[in-house]
């Protein structure tokens, strides 16, 4: 993808520094770094401290100031996201000298698609997820398709549902012959769509409903004028997005700074 535009790549690199706020959700901007906070929805809080521009010697005092912002929240972990675009150059390496560790899937391809994909396959449906049914439908398919074995309260997945904001970001489902088998977000900017948490049950891939997702969150994207799709892609929808015509546009690597449990083994 030649000439691709500035704030589209800033979206692949880093997009939760650009990407709207979703309710409860709080953005912390530093000439250093930015530092997303996401809201409680009764689940496990994320956190995600990303767009670094500063020099060598000034790290430890960054660290030291992420720390205290997240403390200051209650909170205790962060991720730590390294982008193409990130500074002081080797960033990754100097963050694991400091006792953080490699996320499980830590190296993010950010992609882009600029152009129309495949269309919906036959037999394959997609909606909006915007009732709370259908929302935790999703969220269902989602911790399954992640592999994650705590099942959310009633309660959990109604606060979940209740923060979303349909205006920014919105969630899909697709059908297989009226089975739900897969999700997928979408995230809307003034410079493109920005997808994630795309997932597929595994009893069900390979029969299109990734590829109707992407379809789905394109024409939304074509709908609302930003006729672009921006993702960061782990080693598992690679593949596919590759073959649905995305190009790789950065790399960023991903750190779990856990230092609540390193201060509390002191």
């Amino acid at each position: 993808m030649a000439g691709i535009d500035p704030n589209v790549f800033a979206l692949a690199d880093n997009p939760n520094t650009y990407t709207p706020l979703g309710r409860g959700d709080e953005r912390i901007v530093r000439p250093q770094f930015v530092l997303w906070m996401g809201g409680d929805g009764g689940d496990v809080k994320w956190s995600v401290a990303q767009r670094f521009r500063f020099e060598r010697d000034e790290l430890d005092d960054v660290i030291a100031e992420v720390h205290d912002l997240l403390r200051e929240r209650g909170r205790d972990r962060c991720s730590w996201e390294v982008g193409s675009g990130a500074r002081p150059p080797g960033l990754p390496e100097l963050l694991l000298e400091r006792g953080m560790v490699w996320e499980d899937d830590p190296l993010q391809i950010g992609m882009v698609l600029d152009h129309e994909p495949e269309p919906v396959p036959d037999g394959v449906s997609v909606r909006l997820a915007d009732t709370r049914d259908a929302y935790a439908a999703s969220e269902r398919i989602a911790r399954t398709a992640f592999g994650m074995q705590d099942e959310l309260t009633d309660q959990q997945l109604t606060a979940l549902f209740e923060r979303s904001n349909l205006e920014v970001s919105r969630r899909y489902l697709a059908s297989v012959d009226g089975v739900d088998v897969a999700t997928g977000n979408a995230i809307f900017t003034d410079h493109g769509v920005v997808l994630n948490a795309g997932s597929t049950l595994p009893g069900w891939r390979g029969r299109g409903a990734y590829r109707a997702l992407v379809r789905a969150r394109w024409d939304a994207a074509v709908a609302a004028g930003t006729p672009v799709l921006v993702t960061q892609a782990g080693a598992m929808s690679r593949p596919i997005l590759e073959r649905l015509g995305f190009v790789a546009v950065c790399e960023v690597r991903a750190l779990l700074d856990a230092f609540g449990e390193r201060e509390d083994a002191t």
